[in-house]
């Protein structure tokens, strides 16, 4: 077997491989009197079969074995001996076809990782956004917890909004009743805007045993397409009207959810809301990170692994017709032109997760078992009552665990990053940090 280089540009690194007839010749007559100890054929004595009635039948098939075992070997040897790290799964097409008594060539191509050398991140400056979570932030969301848990009983005047009415309705279209639009005892608040637009404010006076007819127009992007865009009429029936009453918010309303006391409830809202303003915070944070890398980082990146990433998205992004055509005309772009924005950003991705991956593995950042299993009971609560399944699927599927590994790894190593950089606090109002965020894709 003669290996020789034959191009080096960029990161890709070209082979020419001969495989020497003689010796791919005697790795299948090697296999042959290996098959033969193995197999029974009739008329025959175990480990007695004629080695040209072996080679007639099974001939083809060992000598593709030994053509995959002979370009595997030689690949292996080429990446030893020129010290390579594949970036992806090489790529080995055949120059020649096999002829008894000739020799084999085929070539190799192998697209190699980048050397990376990592900046200074003392030198990155960040800010962390903080918000102070008020008392009057903590009020209002235990009133809107009351909110919530408000009780109705019936009283005898007209219905305003904020009462409960309960009813019976039926809806049609042109005269014809449709599916779903028939209820009865439908409990419905006035001002939540859970019905058709203007379907509540047509019953706003209405009093127990009244009947109305409320006409609306589904909006034009209703999910039912029979009715997105059609007049309808409901013919409505009010049983009752009742008015609303907030619970008191005391000791005995946080013991609804299970806690000792208002005050208790009170700390955990605040700690809630905290959390949420911190993972908010993160999240801007972690993007100016990124772009500060991503800035300060310029190396050449494996064109395969672009476009594995690039497809990715794209194919995401075609999808949704409806998305892509409200690109372009955002954009106002042509198609290849959006493509080519798209394939930027598939670039950045894969040289962030190179520089971040080459982080980690100089700094020994790893992800323990019971980190990955933390992340997978996390998703199966996702799916109540099928959690065994879930679990079952991440244990058997080594990729389906591994997308969950790789977004562990990527915050391990940000926040070593960022323990690193120069990342000074700045007091913001919930407002800023909501815009911030989203900016940063929340």
């Amino acid at each position: 077997m003669q290996i020789t280089e034959t191009g080096s540009a960029g990161l890709k690194r070209e082979f020419k491989v001969v495989i020497n007839a003689t010796a791919l010749e005697s790795t299948v007559s090697e296999k042959l009197e290996g098959l033969r100890q193995r197999v029974n054929m009739p008329g025959f004595r175990p480990g007695k079969a004629p080695t040209a009635l072996l080679k007639k039948q099974y001939g083809q098939a060992l000598l593709g074995e030994a053509m995959e075992e002979t370009v595997n070997a030689a690949l292996q040897k080429a990446i030893e001996e020129n010290s390579l790290k594949p970036a992806m799964q090489p790529k080995v097409e055949l120059l020649s076809s096999f002829e008894e008594g000739k020799d084999l060539e085929c070539s190799i191509t192998i697209e190699v990782l980048p050397e990376i050398v990592p900046g200074d991140f003392k030198a990155i400056k960040l800010e962390r956004l903080v918000v102070e979570v008020s008392d009057a932030e903590v009020d209002e969301f235990v009133n809107r917890i009351s909110e919530q848990q408000k009780t109705y009983a019936a009283v005898d005047r007209a219905a305003e909004n904020g009462d409960q009415v309960i009813l019976d309705f039926s809806g049609s279209v042109d005269g014809v009743k449709f599916d779903g639009g028939t209820a009865e005892g439908y409990a419905l608040v006035l001002g939540s805007n859970s019905f058709i637009p203007g379907f509540e404010d047509q019953l706003v006076g209405i009093k127990a045993g009244e009947s109305r007819d409320v006409n609306v127009t589904f909006p034009a992007e209703y999910g039912n397409s029979d009715l997105a865009g059609k007049a309808a009429v409901f013919a409505c029936t009010v049983k009752e009207v009742k008015a609303g009453e907030k619970a008191v918010i005391d000791d005995e309303f946080a013991k609804r959810f299970g806690l000792a006391s208002l005050q208790e409830l009170r700390d955990n809202v605040k700690r809630d809301l905290g959390q949420e303003y911190k993972g908010l915070s993160r999240l801007h944070v972690k993007r100016g990170l990124l772009d500060a890398l991503a800035d300060s980082h310029d190396f050449q990146v494996p064109e395969g692994m672009v476009d594995l990433e690039f497809e990715t998205i794209w194919k995401e992004v075609s999808a949704d017709p409806a998305r892509l055509e409200a690109e372009l005309a955002e954009e106002k772009k042509s198609e290849d032109e959006l493509k080519a924005e798209y394939r930027k950003i598939a670039e950045r991705r894969i040289r962030l997760g190179l520089l971040l991956s080459e982080v980690g593995r100089v700094n020994n950042i790893e992800v323990k078992p019971d980190e990955v299993t933390q992340a997978m009971i996390q998703q199966a609560r996702r799916f109540p009552g099928q959690e065994r399944q879930v679990m079952e699927y991440f244990q058997k599927n080594p990729e389906a665990a591994a997308s969950l590994r790789a977004p562990i790894f990527e915050d391990k190593v940000v926040d070593f990053i960022l323990e690193i950089a120069t990342v000074t606090e700045k007091p913001v109002s919930k407002e800023e940090l909501a815009k911030a965020a989203e900016e940063a894709g929340a």
